[in-house]
């Protein structure tokens, strides 16, 4: 059966359960009232274990990282996908390595996030996730272009998140205690003049309650969701890459900031030298 006009095939490229079912119900459920009852985007989900991810990432081995990615593009894009998001912003260091070979374009997260704190007027984010994502280069990747400062927590919290998340929270054990302390680190980030707080780990939103936090929240995996699901509405029929661009208003990061990489000959002649990164501001889903 062929997805409803206005509603294109996503692809759901999963690391973590807790993060891709999360990512995943929030398209689903935010469908509803913008497509009708019980109606959401055909989506088809990779779901390679997170075991084979993390046994790249405890060598430093993105490059393995990047081969799973496209291991779960590819299988995505065999079933119908249009277009790929992956749940999980720590996986998004190899994204760069995913790019050039993915038969199909991708949504990064951070710049999803990176582009909402700009229509927000957020200058500067204190940026929680895994010790990989906030001491690595996803998002400070994202931030600098955009004029916006990146904050840490010191590393003894580092370390304390870091363990949360691998220890709790991937694992669906949300503790009181392991909620206080995210809202402890919060507060130490407002207090070094964050305006806003990244839960920069698609696990974290399930223990964080915005209405609690000291600092505006984004939450990096239903922004995610809400960025493809308008996506899907907005591209129902694409025959090439180039009508996909054509149609909708999108950023587009030119070749050589990606290092020069080549794209691949599927890719019609509209995008070649150049990476789909990030839809605009309309794209995102807010509710405003």
């Amino acid at each position: 059966m062929s997805p409803r006009p206005g509603a294109a095939h996503i692809g759901i490229v999963a690391c973590s359960a807790e993060g891709a079912a999360l990512c995943y119900r929030t398209i689903c459920l935010e469908a509803l009232p913008r497509m009708g009852e019980h109606d959401h985007p055909r989506i088809t989900l990779s779901g390679i274990p997170m075991a084979r991810h993390m046994e790249c990432i405890a060598r430093d081995d993105w490059k393995g990282v990047a081969a799973l990615m496209l291991d779960g593009a590819r299988e995505v894009a065999r079933a119908g996908a249009v277009f790929a998001i992956c749940p999980d912003n720590t996986l998004h260091q190899a994204l760069p390595d995913v790019l050039p070979e993915s038969p199909i374009p991708w949504l990064s997260i951070a710049d999803v996030v990176a582009d909402e704190a700009v229509a927000r007027g957020f200058r500067r984010l204190g940026v929680l996730g895994t010790k990989y994502l906030m001491e690595g280069p996803v998002y400070r990747d994202a931030l600098a272009p955009r004029g916006i400062e990146m904050r840490i927590p010191p590393a003894d919290a580092r370390a304390r998140i870091h363990r949360a998340i691998f220890g709790e929270l991937v694992n669906a054990v949300f503790e009181e205690r392991t909620r206080q302390m995210f809202y402890d680190e919060i507060v130490a980030l407002r207090a070094e003049g964050c305006d806003a707080a990244v839960l920069g780990c698609t696990e974290i939103p399930l223990i964080v309650r915005p209405e609690e936090s000291s600092l505006p929240t984004l939450d990096s995996t239903r922004l995610l969701a809400r960025a493809e699901l308008h996506v899907s509405e907005t591209v129902a029929d694409v025959r090439t890459w180039g009508e996909w661009a054509a149609t909708l208003n999108i950023t587009l990061w030119s070749v050589s900031s990606m290092a020069a990489h080549s794209v691949p000959s599927t890719w019609d002649a509209h995008l070649r030298h150049l990476h789909v990164l990030l839809l605009d501001a309309r794209c995102h889903g807010r509710s405003d």
